[in-house]
């Protein structure tokens, strides 16, 4: 009320009627939903009637009914008439009032007779509610966008208009009381007052924009075609001319130009309005006094007194058209109404918190310098300051709390900015000014901070002079003892609590006793990384009996909590870097280290009695001792962070020591590294704040003579470490570590802490400001200004190379000079630019890649013609659930309530059948076959078309219960399908993915052994085998000749689906252990493509709190929680070779916990920790290569055998498609089909995108034999040749040969009595027969013949 009252004191006769308008009885409250009748119906929309006040309510209700978890129906007041003034708010959740996202507002038909907005703004309710989950663009809107929508204004004129009166001469323009509610508003210029009682419509509409402060609004009007701004009228009131101008002018022209642009019409700046023939608007746009004086108007109100933007829209020359122009008037306006909200994520967003607690605070103004116009967080503390593209000044201001200034906000096109401020309460206040922190920020952080003079800003902005504040005083820790693990855990737990904005406490494994590992991070987004916020990381107590590094590190999260919001520096730091500090990484060690050890070694080692520094992997020696699982546990964490300067705090000596700490020779001799100058400036960073280290004289009374210049050492000249932490930071992530010794004194007495912590307490704090040096920036894509992860930022002549972190933003730690700088990535061309890098700050240094095309037989590849915009969305998606927090935000947006228990065979049934009654459009359920005892085998569908055959479509399959005494698998795929179900037409991310995946999944392989099964075995094998005492994963044989018997029925069943082919990628769950398994099972030396099966094992375990950590208590673990399947368990026949074998199937093996099966209340935890990792498995199989092969003709080839690198092969389907999973990086694929020639062809792969659509064109295969078809054709044709004329030739000689026969036997029938003689003789020895020489050789003479002839 103080803020309305301040507002409106210029205006006094005006202060009456807010005072009555705000207070008066019974309409305290907006909100008023009204009950909505179960009889409403919606009507399909026809675009060809105007809708009375009746019919609007009755299709209000009837799209709030049918779309209530994106839409709410509420009235904010009643006309003089008493109808009510509805407003249709859309957004996901609508029920909620949830901060983030910014409110806008459309209303229409604020005069009754001006009619085309009240129809318009229900079809674009339409739009956006029938679009929902379907468009990506309404979508998107919808879900990040508070939408409110008032499509009339003014119901009790509309009902006195007449259809057809273009000019308004019917009357109805006014409401009931003859007032024009577009000249009852309180004007800046005039003090003019109207009753309430004659303007309810007004009084409610102004209630309503002070409660809910709008960031962005549209007026719909009729009478031209133009977009007018403010301000609508001048102090001179002068008619018409007079262009004035608010401090958002620029603004307000982009804005008003944007409806403009995408409207035929009114872009072209004359609407040739019949009654104003001539009138032309430049760009469609017009100042709004300059046009006509409009004094009360309503978008100006809202401007001057309502954060909110608002212009005023004139759609139609006629102001009540025919409802046969409504359909046309709808295409006009459709895109101008959509492109106008969209411009509500401009500019600057952001919230304002309390610097202790983290308490958001409203009514805090924000103030731009240069623009004279504030507006106020609302009551999250958020706040949307629509800005255009530049640098700008922003202070946030509220009395009681120190002002904030942040510099140079760069705000680019099309997103808004994020910018968040965190004040500190007022300690102390001189002369009545308040201290201002000021900061400075390249562009939506701030880097670096300055703490103005005494004569500061006020809140008002006045300079005021006066007696400067004393100096500053951080406060100091309040306490200085020993803490052993359970006070240690007891502190970490009370600072995560009491300071839960600015901390975040976890564990990243436990030690050999079960001790937690704790981190606690600091920093104003704990929980997650910031683009361009570097990671900074103190370790400390790695050997358990060195212990001045444990309590230093919980004096400092205490120091930075308690100063956070009051000490510039501390904040600054805070609000900057995300720090991570582990007080212990021995606590075994610590729990039997005795105080006062001087030089002792009890408790050094961990409780396996292994030094954890002497325990890391070394460039130079092969470390054979065991790897630890406090060691395990942090090579995990710092594979999963992108740290970027770090610091190991031991003892035992006083001096920082730096890489390399050991060398080839395994001598005390100078190891250098590439970094060695930067190694020495920040080594120098934090001995120069510790006076004693710097004079390089530590321990003088135990070791003699020991100096170190500077109080700093080269590790392997002091002495050589091999398996060093700090050198394998360096080597094998982009972390930079020192090792920095604190004292003499390993466990010193408690009364000494005080003294430590004063001797290191600036250098602590001086080497987290070391990270902000060098280079920093991002890596991204040219195209669509993506970050890439992994690209490699080397420079010139340093050979130690960084990579970018998930979202494309690095940092590199330099010493001043001038560099040549490097970004490389997978499928993109280097760029390398020029940086000059000083002591005073870091340098911002982003590239942006241009991607390379890959090559088809040395051509460029055929690709799709035109890009189609849907799959265009589609890759959009996997991109940003594949970036940064992108799935994670995924799974917390789509938290549901969850009811868990085991199911026995007949529930499970029920269940599938109801998943299938209840979403019968996107389900579709299958019988596989039945078990030996007969219960069925079922696979539930899910896709948009679950009952067609959709081959261009990526397909998973999802399997469980193969063993029926492990069915926590079995309960995980019951809820994934009802959570996919549940979400779909809800989520539009789930939603595209199962609109663009066809899912199978098979809940139970084994039913009979499931029966046997019982709760609460953890390692029993009851149910493990089917009813035939058969292990099913050891009866999947593909061929005869390796099998002695018939499959089992449940076997048969799956390999018969399996054999369906067509599947990209399967996924089986099993219990037993926790980790992910890839192919094969069965003993193979070598596994073809076994790169692409680990990188899809990997990625399960990645998206798995605890998996990827690896040591997780269950045996055979493997690396990062990844296994080649034999190496945990070799055996024939099992379903994944199988898959892999004859399906032409990669298919992992996930086992969900050391438990076969927990108990009923596990399954909880079990599905959170199991949701990402199955979300991502959907996001995985859409990556890889696909595409279709064809033939020239365009027609698609069916069965064509693609070969891809490693020699695994896959088959195309009908229609010719294929898809295929490949790791990240470049592959040659080969493609092959009979009759046409083979073709190859290089592809790369990200780890990010989807996969690439490829076209393979097959020419007819021209080569016989390996040989040219020409060749071949000739050699055969004279081959033939040849053949003819030596069959004419012998058809010849045969020709005169079967003439001669022909006389021979002529001759026989003349004499058969000497034919009869000559049978006689011959059957009595004779050597000769007349027939024998009549049918002679052609090398008997011709006197031989007649001489046989005559006997």
């Amino acid at each position: 009320m103080a803020l309305i009252r301040e507002l409106l004191s210029p205006f006094r006769g005006s202060l009456l009627f807010f005072f009555f308008l705000l207070l008066s009885p019974g309409e305290s409250r907006l909100r008023r939903t009204r009950s909505v009748s179960p009889a409403t119906e919606e009507v399909a929309e026809t675009y060809n009637k105007y809708y009375n006040y009746d019919d609007l309510t009755r299709v209000l209700q009837s799209l709030a009914q049918k779309y209530p978890h994106i839409a709410n129906l509420s009235s904010i007041g009643e006309s003089v008439e008493g109808r009510q003034l509805w407003v249709m708010r859309v957004t996901r959740e609508p029920q909620a009032d949830a901060p983030g996202k910014p409110r806008f507002k459309y209303v229409g038909n604020m005069h009754g007779d001006e009619t085309v907005s009240r129809q318009v703004l229900v079809y674009l309710l339409e739009e956006l509610l029938g679009g929902y989950g379907a468009d990506p663009r309404l979508t998107r809107l919808v879900d990040t966008t508070d939408i409110y929508i008032l499509p009339s204004m003014n119901p009790d004129g509309f009902e006195k208009s007449q259809e057809g009166d273009c000019s308004g001469e019917a009357g109805g323009r006014s409401n009931a009381k003859q007032k024009d509610l577009n000249r009852s508003f309180p004007d800046q210029f005039e003090d003019k007052t109207a009753k309430p009682e004659d303007v309810p419509e007004v009084t409610a509409v102004i209630r309503w924009i002070l409660e809910k402060k709008f960031v962005l609004s549209g007026n719909l009007h009729g009478g031209t075609v133009v977009a007018s701004y403010p301000f609508d009228d001048s102090a001179s009131h002068r008619e018409q001319g007079v262009y004035s101008q608010s401090d958002d002018d620029i603004l307000f022209r982009h804005l008003a130009r944007v409806y403009a642009q995408n409207n035929p019409v009114m872009k072209t700046g004359q609407p040739n309005c019949p009654d104003t023939p001539a009138e032309t608007f430049e760009d469609g746009i017009t100042n709004g006094a300059r046009w006509y004086d409009v004094s009360g108007g309503m978008q100006d109100f809202n401007y001057l007194y309502g954060n909110c933007l608002e212009i005023t829209m004139e759609l139609s020359c006629c102001k009540f058209p025919p409802a046969s122009e409504l359909h046309k008037e709808w295409d006009l306006n459709r895109e101008s109404l959509l492109a106008y909200i969209e411009q509500v994520h401009i500019g600057v967003r952001g919230f304002v918190r309390e610097a202790v607690n983290g308490m958001a605070l409203s009514d805090v103004a924000i103030t731009v310098a240069g623009i004279n116009h504030n507006l106020t967080t609302g009551t999250h503390g958020d706040f949307y300051r629509l800005l255009l593209p530049g640098s700008y000044n922003i202070t946030a201001t509220t009395p009681g709390y120190v002002s904030m200034t942040v510099h140079s906000v760069e705000v680019l096109e099309a997103k808004a900015t994020e910018l968040n401020f965190t004040l500190a309460p007022v300690a102390s206040e001189s002369s009545g000014s308040l201290n201002a922190l000021t900061s400075s920020a390249p562009s939506t952080k701030v880097v670096s901070p300055s703490v103005t003079p005494p004569s500061s800003t006020s809140p008002s902005g006045s300079t005021q002079s006066g007696t400067p504040p004393q100096e500053h005083q951080p406060l100091r820790p309040q306490q200085f003892r020993h803490h052993n693990y359970a006070d240690m855990e007891l502190f970490l737990r009370m600072y995560s609590s009491k300071f839960p904005s600015i901390t975040h406490l976890y564990s990243v494994g436990r030690s050999v006793e079960g001790r937690e590992l704790y981190v606690m991070v600091v920093s104003d987004t704990p929980r997650e990384h910031e683009h361009g916020e570097p990671e900074f990381k103190y370790v400390g107590n790695m050997h358990g009996n060195e212990v001045v590094g444990r309590e230093l590190l919980l004096n400092l999260i205490e120091y930075l909590c308690r100063n956070y919001g009051t000490d510039p520096e501390v904040t600054h730091l805070v609000n900057n870097t995300r720090i991570h500090i582990m007080p212990s990484m021995n606590p075994d060690g610590y729990e039997v280290a005795q105080e006062g050890d001087v030089q002792g070694y009890k408790g050094r080692n961990n409780t396996n009695n292994f030094d954890l520094n002497r325990n890391f992997p070394d460039q130079f020696v092969s470390i054979k001792e065991p790897r630890q699982p406090e060691t395990v546990g942090v090579m995990n964490w710092l594979r999963s962070v992108p740290f970027v300067l770090s610091a190991n705090l031991h003892g035992g000596s006083l001096v920082v020591n730096y890489p390399y700490d050991d060398n080839r020779n395994g001598l005390s001799q100078y190891s250098e590294s590439p970094d060695d100058k930067l190694f020495q400036q920040v080594s120098r960073a934090y001995s120069q704040e510790n006076p004693l280290m710097h004079s390089g004289h530590p321990c003088e009374d135990l070791i003699a003579g020991e100096y170190f210049m500077d109080g700093i050492t080269n590790g392997a000249n002091w002495y050589n470490v091999p398996g060093g932490m700090q050198d394998w930071n360096y080597l094998n992530t982009n972390c930079f570590e020192v090792t920095i010794e604190l004292g003499c004194v390993k466990y010193p007495r408690e009364k000494d802490l005080p003294t430590y912590w004063e001797q290191n307490r600036r250098a602590l704090l001086q080497f987290i400001h070391q990270v902000h040096s060098g280079v920093k920036g991002t890596v991204s894509d040219m195209r669509d200004n993506t970050g890439i992860p992994n690209a490699t930022i080397s420079v010139d002549q340093l050979e130690h190379n960084v990579t970018t972190a998930h979202t494309g933003d690095y940092w590199r730690l330099l010493v001043p000079g001038t560099y040549a700088i490097t970004a490389t990535a997978h499928g993109y061309n280097p760029v390398t630019i020029y940086a000059t890098v000083t002591r005073s700050s870091v340098e911002v240094v982003d590239f942006r890649l241009t991607r390379v095309h890959s090559e088809q037989n040395g051509q460029s590849p055929k690709t799709p013609p035109t890009p189609d915009p849907s799959q265009e969305e589609l890759d959009t998606l996997i991109k940003q659930l594949s970036l940064g927090q992108g799935l994670e935000q995924l799974v917390r947006s789509t938290e549901t309530e969850n009811i868990f228990r085991y199911r026995r065979y007949k529930d499970l049934a029920e269940y599938l059948r109801g998943l299938n009654l209840n979403f019968p459009s996107i389900t579709s359920l299958r019988s596989l076959g039945q078990s030996v005892e007969f219960r069925t085998i079922w696979a539930l569908v899910i896709s948009n078309k679950p009952k067609e055959a959709e081959p261009s479509k990526p397909k998973i399959r999802l399997v469980a219960g193969i063993h029926g005494n492990a069915p926590v698998g079995t309960e995980l795929l019951l809820e994934f399908a009802a959570f996919l179900c549940i979400n779909y037409g809800k989520n539009p991310a789930i939603t595209r993915l199962i609109n663009d995946t066809r899912i199978v999944i098979l809940p139970s392989v084994n039913p009979d052994g499931r029966e046997l099964a019982k709760e609460r075995q953890c390692s029993s094998t009851l149910g493990l085998a089917n009813a035939h005492a058969k292990d099913l994963d050891t009866d999947f044989f593909g061929n005869a000749s390796q099998r002695g018997l018939e499959p089992q029925p449940e076997s048969r069943a799956v390999m018969d689906l399996i054999l369906e082919k067509g599947f990209t990628l399967s996924v089986a769950l099993d219990g037993g252990s926790l980790l992910a398994t890839y192919p094969y099972d069965k003993p193979v030396q070598s596994v073809e493509n076994e790169g692409t099966l680990r990188y899809l094992a990997n990625v399960y375990a990645s998206n798995h709190p605890q998996m990827h950590l690896g040591d997780t208590g269950c045996p055979n673990n493997g690396q990062n929680g990844v296994l080649r399947a034999a190496e945990r368990q070799s055996h024939m026949g099992s379903m994944k070779d199988f898959s892999m074998d004859f399906g032409h199937c990669p298919e992992i093996t996930v086992y969900t916990g050391c438990c076969l099966f927990p108990p009923a209340d596990q399954l909880s935890a079990l599905w959170a920790e199991n949701k990402k990792p199955l979300l991502s498995m959907l996001v995985e199989v859409h990556k890889g290569v696909r595409g279709v092969v064809r033939d020239k003709n365009g027609k698609p080839i069916a069965g064509a055998m693609i070969v891809l690198s490693g020699g695994v092969r896959v088959f195309t389907a009908e229609g010719g498609f294929f898809h295929a999973l490949l790791a990240p990086g470049t592959h040659n694929i080969e493609a092959v089909a009979d009759g046409y020639e083979q073709q190859r062809q290089e592809v790369l792969v990200s780890a990010y995108e989807a996969a690439n659509f490829i076209i393979i064109e097959f020419d007819m295969d021209n080569s016989i034999f390996g040989l040219p078809r020409e060749f071949v054709v000739a050699t055969a044709a004279a081959s033939m040749t040849a053949l003819v004329l030596t069959a004419c030739i012998i058809w010849c000689v045969c020709s005169a040969k079967s003439n001669r026969q022909k006389d021979g036997f002529h001759r026989l029938r003349q004499h058969r009595d000497d034919y009869d003689d000559e049978i006689r003789l011959t059957s009595m020895g004779s050597k000769k027969s007349l027939l024998a020489h009549e049918f002679q050789d052609e090398s008997e003479s011709e006197e031989e013949t007649v001489y046989a002839n005559k006997l």
